[in-house]
């Protein structure tokens, strides 16, 4: 495209500001999830790297909260908006890899159409600056391919670091450059040339912070993360499950023609010069192969490819140029009508849809925090404890209780955050009655009394159903040493 073609109005920001009004409202209305809310304790205590994943995310929430308080809205605000910026990026590199504006309009749209993105892209969790920073990067790339300025390695560098500095799946950039290289006209020459290697210079300055953090704290965050690439035992069936997981997720009309699109742009590389749809996806072949092997020996979660899914969407959408006017109208109504529905499920009390329902996980924590505060006051209990992350996070923002609340297990998690609680008098520990026994605490504290199970939601569910305890006369340091 000219750059008068590029100045030229569009809808793109009528899209961007429509799925992010969406985004808002359903981010509003939901409950926090689990990890949300787990994320939520990382914005209370700021660092610059955490158990599970590096800090970007915590510095979002504290962002969002400082701006629309300690709601779910101010938790999701950045995540939201980020979300919105992402699908601007992804319109407008559609269209400086050669694509035309309605082209990059139809990916912009479509990248909200993938049921990851539809459902997820208002969740607060690390994936979205992830996604953000990945395609950040890539844009910097066409913007360098297309004008030959090299100061735009630069920022791509930048946006590599801040990708590794949200999830560590931005570290397959780097090979994932190196492939774009390969496929662009003259690509390899560009390493004669210093701009790259100042890229590779800026982004390991800017992923630095992290790498500090985790060798002052025993290197956990990469024993945990990196200690899952090595095999112990295959199963082979999970490559299958993989792939027929993202290309449900991915939307199945978007991943059929984004199929089609990458066998066409390969024809096309060398009677169309101009055209580059073919190097997002080479950016991220790098990060979907390592997945795929993943799969071979480990379950690879649902969310985890979503930084790739805004090649395959651009490839879709040029595919879609010769596809049936149909088929362009069914993807945003599979996409959009289904993911509206499961949102409008997850944010009104409606009937629960069976023992899996997932809004299951999301419903009644305030209710049920008030429940817990008042058997605490009653037993004369001093604090709250539970075995998982999760439960102790959504006890926590609720806001209900107004004591120490206390995860008794995974105590690395949570560093020097709660050394000031005082576990020496009577607590109340709780957890799914399917995971807690009385022999469990039994090895950590002298006294454990069954005061019964108690149910979060109004039905009867493993996923709602809570086995709590009174505790007394702890035998081992639990702050420190924690009751595995």
């Amino acid at each position: 495209m000219t750059p008068e073609a590029l100045r030229r109005p569009d809808r793109l920001w009528l899209i961007v500001g429509a799925v992010t009004v969406v985004r808002l409202v359903a981010a509003a209305a939901i409950p926090l999830t689990e990890d949300e809310a787990y994320y939520r304790l990382w914005a209370q205590h700021l660092q610059a790297g955490y158990l599970d994943h590096p800090p970007i995310i915590a510095w979002w929430i504290r962002l969002g909260q400082l701006i629309a308080g300690d709601t779910a809205l101010g938790v999701r605000l950045v995540p939201a908006l980020a979300t919105g910026l992402t699908t601007w990026l992804i319109g407008d590199l559609a269209r400086r890899l050669g694509l035309s504006q309605t082209t990059g309009e139809r990916a912009a749209l479509w990248y909200n159409a993938t049921f990851t993105v539809a459902l997820g892209g208002l969740l607060a969790t690390p994936d979205t600056p992830a996604c953000l920073f990945w395609t950040l990067a890539v844009w910097c790339l066409a913007r360098q391919h297309q004008s030959g300025d090299g100061r735009w390695w630069l920022g791509a560098g930048a946006a590599a670091g801040l990708s590794c500095l949200s999830k560590y799946s931005g570290l397959f950039l780097a090979p994932g450059v190196f492939v774009w290289l390969l496929l662009a006209p003259g690509g390899l020459r560009q390493l004669t040339r210093p701009w790259p290697w100042l890229a590779a210079v800026v982004a390991v300055l800017v992923f630095a912070p992290n790498v500090a953090w985790n060798a002052g704290h025993e290197w956990l965050t990469f024993e945990k993360q990196f200690g899952r690439v090595g095999a112990k035992e295959w199963h082979l069936e999970r490559l299958p499950e993989f792939l027929v997981t993202q290309f449900l997720l991915l939307n199945p009309i978007i991943a059929v023609l984004a199929g089609r699109g990458i066998v066409r742009g390969w024809k096309a590389r060398r009677t169309d010069p101009d055209l580059a749809v073919l190097l997002p996806v080479a950016v991220a072949a790098p990060f979907i192969l390592y997945l795929a092997a993943h799969s071979l020996h480990d379950r690879v979660q649902g969310h985890w490819p979503v930084p790739a899914f805004g090649a395959l969407v651009i490839c879709a959408a040029y595919a879609a140029e010769r596809s049936r006017p149909w088929v362009r109208s069914a993807v945003p109504l599979l996409g959009f009508g289904l993911s509206l529905l499961a949102l409008i499920h997850l944010a009104t009390p409606s009937p629960r849809l069976g023992d899996s329902d997932p809004a299951l996980h999301l419903r009644a924590w305030p209710e049920f925090a008030g429940r817990l505060e008042a058997l605490r006051l009653a037993e004369g209990a001093t604090w709250v404890g539970t075995r998982s992350y999760g439960v102790a996070a959504q006890l926590d923002a609720a806001g209900r209780i107004r004591s120490p609340i206390v995860q008794i297990e995974d105590r690395q998690r949570y560093f020097d955050w709660q050394q000031g609680a005082d576990l020496s008098g009577p607590g109340l520990v709780l957890d799914l009655a399917r995971r807690m026994k009385a022999e469990d605490l039994q090895r950590c504290f002298a006294e454990v009394t069954p005061l019964g199970v108690h149910d979060r939601a109004d039905g009867r569910s493993r996923w709602t159903r809570y086995a709590v305890f009174r505790v007394a006369g702890p035998k081992v340091d639990v702050l420190a040493q924690g009751c595995p």
